[in-house]
């Protein structure tokens, strides 16, 4: 089998590529060539035995994705966007990465398919922004689009392309819901939903956190362990239950920030609690506000998805992950 993971830097990138060297294999196929692509040159992973190919492309140039797709992987991990901040704040770049660099692909794979038949299997990652106000307390599977953000809409159109295009037989696809990452390792980024990582993260190693909301906001969250386990599930995954609604919403925890901040209280104690600095900012609240806060994701659940069920569970996954099984 050969993979291709388009925005294969980033960090779910970065740990799907050490998930599938670890693994060696897809279900019953092995892994034998492995195809990184992103802006930038993502790192090498170590103790692959078979091909690799790293490119630095961007796929919002209408000539790269034919050229990327032009080897044939048979399966495609569709990663690659800017985050929800930066499209809401760059109107043209937004959509230029996260809407053109996705038709620019899904085009690429259709043109392949007229020389010889040719239709992998495409994992594109969604987000919970596609649905908006006014929200149910608990999202249902059949809850409809109506994205309140560009970054929102622009996965929205994202995933009627995939279903269109798995439609018309071009290529076979899955798109995922993830949750909120947490806890994102790293340094903080310009996602909207940042805060809901750097409220744990930093003070788990001794730093201070800003938070921008109130204790009572809700939110639906998944580790960063979880969200890789979505992607290599659906490799392999029956996609003939799916029908033609080739999205799902992914499981995960509905948990406020103050639920967030006692499971820290737990898990690392009072110091690290008081490093957390509570500074409104009005923007970011307002994004917030149209976002969902908790699903019942049961299409994904019937497939075998599965997700963290507390937040004390996420927090002691970062540590064993991030920071060596130990904190500050």
């Amino acid at each position: 089998m050969h993979i291709l993971i388009i925005g294969a830097a980033g960090m779910i990138g970065r740990k799907l590529t050490h998930r599938l060297v670890q693994d060696g294999r897809i279900g019953e196929k092995q892994i034998e060539k492995l195809s990184l692509v992103d802006v930038i040159e993502a790192p090498v992973p170590e103790k692959f035995t078979g091909k690799i190919e790293i490119r630095a492309a961007d796929i919002a140039q209408k000539d790269a994705a034919a050229t990327i797709i032009a080897s044939r992987p048979d399966l495609v991990f569709h990663l690659a966007a800017i985050v929800s901040g930066e499209a809401e704040a760059n109107f043209d770049k937004g959509y230029s990465i996260n809407l053109d660099g996705t038709r620019f692909l899904f085009e690429a794979i259709r043109h392949e398919g007229e020389k010889s038949p040719y239709k992998p299997r495409v994992i594109f990652t969604s987000s919970l922004a596609v649905f908006g106000a006014p929200l149910p307390d608990v999202i249902e599977d059949d809850f409809i689009l109506t994205p309140l953000s560009s970054y929102g809409t622009q996965k929205a159109i994202g995933e009627l392309l995939l279903a269109d295009y798995s439609r018309k037989g071009f290529l076979d696809g899955i798109g995922l819901r993830l949750p909120t990452i947490c806890i994102r390792p790293g340094k903080p980024n310009a996602a909207a939903s940042g805060f809901y990582s750097n409220i744990l993260r930093e003070p788990l190693i001794g730093q201070e956190a800003v938070l921008p909301v109130s204790d009572d906001v809700r939110h639906w969250f998944a580790s960063p362990r979880a969200a890789v386990s979505f992607l290599v599930h659906a490799a392999s995954l029956d996609l003939e239950p799916l029908g033609w609604r080739r999205s799902l919403t992914m499981p995960g925890l509905s948990a406020t920030v103050g639920e967030e901040i006692e499971a820290l209280r737990r898990v690392a104690g009072e110091k690290a609690v008081r490093l957390i600095k509570r500074v409104p900012d009005p923007a970011i609240a307002r994004i917030i506000e149209s976002w969902p806060r908790a699903f019942a994701a049961r299409r994904a659940e019937a497939l075998g998805f599965v997700a963290e069920t507390s937040m004390d569970t996420i927090i002691k996954t970062h540590i064993d992950d991030e920071l060596g099984g130990a904190i500050v």
